[in-house]
């Protein structure tokens, strides 16, 4: 690969490579471009510092200018209100959130972030009161929503045109959910046709009759796999959970949705064809090594050509990566 001066990011060089920063300001090398030439792309140095968690998910949003809603923040927002116009979203109000939380002790009560509106039995567009936003974000939140497909639909409704989605995902391979099967687009459209408010029995069966100790690093580095995890729950004990959520009509808090990177673009493009999903991918940021989630960033989009071709673009992508 040869990269010429003039698109050569001398700072992003220096940046990613502290010794040739030190070895430029010490006169051993003129430039980091130099370096570069005579070493660097021979010992495959990094042209820049990878992206962190949050860059990805904050991409091109300038949160000092722009009006957000986060989903499900809860004591990590990932846009805090002395940074930008924010507004919190969560399926329950303050006090509810530190009493469902309250024997969490991965839970700082202290730093639960004050909800602004509940999302519940009502529309997103109502909670809002007809406010419309410049972007949405969520971590670890689509795969608790029964009805995905309405989900995503009052986000879009809520979002200015040209807006932006930013979700961080788990992938079920490195997660308690590595012996499930990815979710599907037929399973998406029943949970859409029953309007589904509550996870359904299906799903928490599946959550909990699957549910499994793991370590992510491990995994990663081939020391584990599906055939050695433990399952952390009997048939018994999910057969209960469901009953007693369908009966009762409780809130059971379970992984409605399994995604791989390539499962979600897949199961979005299908969704795209069938004119359910009006949002166009902007990007999917893969699983990093050791890590547990792949970032998602879509935007609205009114092209149903375009939202397709979009979402064929990254499935292929990713089932060459």
């Amino acid at each position: 690969m040869r990269i010429d001066e003039e698109e050569f990011e001398e700072a992003a060089y220096l940046a990613a490579n502290s010794d040739v920063d030190a070895a430029v300001k010490a006169g051993v090398f003129s430039s980091g471009f130099k370096h570069f030439q005579r070493h660097g792309q021979r010992e495959g140095r990094r042209l820049r510092v990878p992206p962190t968690r949050r860059d990805k998910l904050l991409a091109a949003l300038d949160v000092g200018r722009m009006r957000g809603l986060e989903i499900g923040p809860l004591m990590t927002p990932l846009v805090h209100k002395h940074e930008g116009d924010i507004v919190y979203v969560d399926h329950a109000d303050t006090e509810t959130l530190r009493a469902k939380y309250a024997c969490d002790p991965g839970v700082d009560l202290s730093l639960i972030v004050p909800v602004d509106h509940v999302w519940g039995a009502q529309t997103l567009a109502d909670c809002l009161e007809g406010q419309t936003v410049d972007y949405v974000l969520n971590s670890h939140v689509i795969e608790h929503v029964p009805d995905v497909v309405t989900w995503l639909s009052e986000i879009h409704s809520v979002l200015k045109p040209g807006g932006f989605l930013r979700m961080a995902i788990p992938d079920r391979r490195y997660t308690f959910d590595i012996l499930r099967t990815e979710s599907t687009v037929v399973d998406a459209l029943d949970a859409h046709l029953r309007r589904a408010r509550i996870p359904l029995p299906r799903a928490i069966l599946d959550h909990f009759a699957h549910y499994a100790e793991v370590s992510a690093p491990a995994v990663w580095d081939g020391q584990a796999d599906e055939t050695t995890v433990t399952r952390a729950h009997s048939l018994a004990f999910a057969l209960e959970a469901a009953e007693r959520s369908f009966t009762t009509g409780s809130y059971q808090d379970t992984h409605c949705w399994v995604f791989t990177p390539l499962s979600f673009a897949r199961l979005c493009a299908a969704l795209a064809r069938l004119d359910k999903l009006a949002f166009s991918c902007e990007r999917i940021y893969p699983t990093p090594r050791h890590a547990i989630e792949f970032i998602a960033a879509l935007r609205p989009c009114t092209d149903r050509a375009e939202r397709i071709e979009s979402w064929d673009v990254a499935v292929r992508q990713l089932s060459e990566a």
